[in-house]
Formats: C-alpha cells, sequence, structure tokens
C-alpha cells in the first residue's frame, strides 16, 4: 500500500519532542482561557472536563496505533508510548483539577468515590493507568521482559472504564461520549486474532 507506506515514512521523520511538545500545547491555553473568562460561567468544570476528554482521545489514540499497523500497514509503533504518557498525563491533570479546585478535601474525595458511580468508575480507571505511567521506561521494560507486555494490557480495561466514566458523567444519553466508548470497543476488537474462516 503506498499511501500507507508513505505515511509510515513521514512519521519515521516526525521527532518525538514535537509529538510531545504538540501533545502539551493545549495546557497553558486551557489554564488561560480559564483564568480569563474563556471557558463559560464555570470555568473550573470547563476545565476539567476538557483535560479528561484530551486524555481519552490520547489513550484512544494510543490504541489505534496496533490496528493501524496489522490491517492498514501504517506504522505509527514509535509513537505509542509518548501517546500513552501523554494520555497518563491528561488524566492526571484532570484528577488534579477535580482534587485541588473543585472538591477540595481528601475526606469529600472519598466521600465521592464511594457515593457517585461515575466517579468510581474513574478512579479506577486511573489506578490501572499509574502501573503503565511507572513502568514506561526503557530500563521498566527490560527489567521486566515479557511481564512488561502482560502488564501493559491493563490499558484496554482502563480504556473502557475511561469511556464509561463519560458516559455515565454526562447528562443522558449522549452522542460524543457513546461515540468514544464506541471507539474503544472496536479498537480492541480490532486487536484480537480472528481465526481465518473455513474454505468450503
Amino acid at each position: 500500500m503506498p499511501a500507507a507506506q508513505a505515511i509510515s515514512a513521514a512519521a519515521r521523520r516526525v521527532p518525538l519532542w514535537l509529538v510531545w511538545s504538540a501533545g502539551l500545547a493545549p495546557v497553558p491555553w486551557l489554564i488561560w482561557q480559564a483564568a480569563t473568562g474563556g471557558l463559560g460561567v464555570e470555568p473550573l468544570e470547563a476545565l476539567e472536563h476538557r483535560l479528561g476528554e484530551l486524555g481519552l482521545q490520547l489513550l484512544i489514540a494510543s490504541l489505534a496505533v496496533t490496528p493501524l499497523r496489522r490491517h492498514l500497514g501504517v506504522n505509527l509503533m514509535r509513537f505509542r508510548r509518548a501517546l500513552g504518557l501523554l494520555a497518563f498525563t491528561y488524566v492526571a491533570l484532570h484528577l488534579a483539577v477535580w482534587l485541588a479546585l473543585d472538591v477540595q478535601t481528601l475526606a469529600r474525595a472519598g466521600e465521592d468515590i464511594l457515593k457517585r458511580p461515575y466517579i468510581t468508575v474513574g478512579m479506577a480507571a486511573f489506578v490501572l493507568l499509574l502501573p503503565l505511567a511507572a513502568t514506561s521506561t526503557d530500563r521498566a521494560v527490560r527489567r521486566l521482559g515479557a511481564r512488561w507486555r502482560q502488564l501493559h494490557r491493563l490499558a484496554y480495561p482502563a480504556a473502557v472504564l475511561g469511556g464509561l466514566h463519560y458516559v455515565l458523567l454526562a447528562k443522558g444519553l449522549q452522542l460524543a461520549p457513546l461515540a468514544y466508548l464506541a471507539a474503544i470497543l472496536a479498537l480492541l476488537a480490532a486487536r484480537l486474532r480472528w481465526p481465518a474462516a473455513r474454505r468450503a
């Protein structure tokens, strides 16, 4: 596939620092918007939600890397770790805004985690992402060996929980959260190795 080869060749020339810079560029802009009233009448809530949505988008992008290579021949594997770590960064910022600027106390945060299902699910997703972020260094990959791949399969349930968190957070059945969850499930299905159809 010439197009896939061209995209893969172009991707090899993109420096990783550029991916990180582009990935983190929205952070100062969102903070500025929140501070100057650009995020509406509820700037903290809007900031919190936007950070979480960006984290989910980047998590979906990281899940798409393997299906793109397997089914379309587009090789973006060198970006997968950066995408995953950027996703974790935005999820951590989403959680930090909620903790520091919304609930403000650990006691209230604990109550909300136990009482509100969407927060319970979201926190479970974050907990699953923690060991992935902690073992994303080259040293951890070498040290864990084959166990590293097994550990990083936690990204799959974490993504599903993240999508479910968004669906539960939305008031009523809204299209965007459902579309995110559907995309996650479709990408996980695309990673499966289906048995070849039997020939008649």
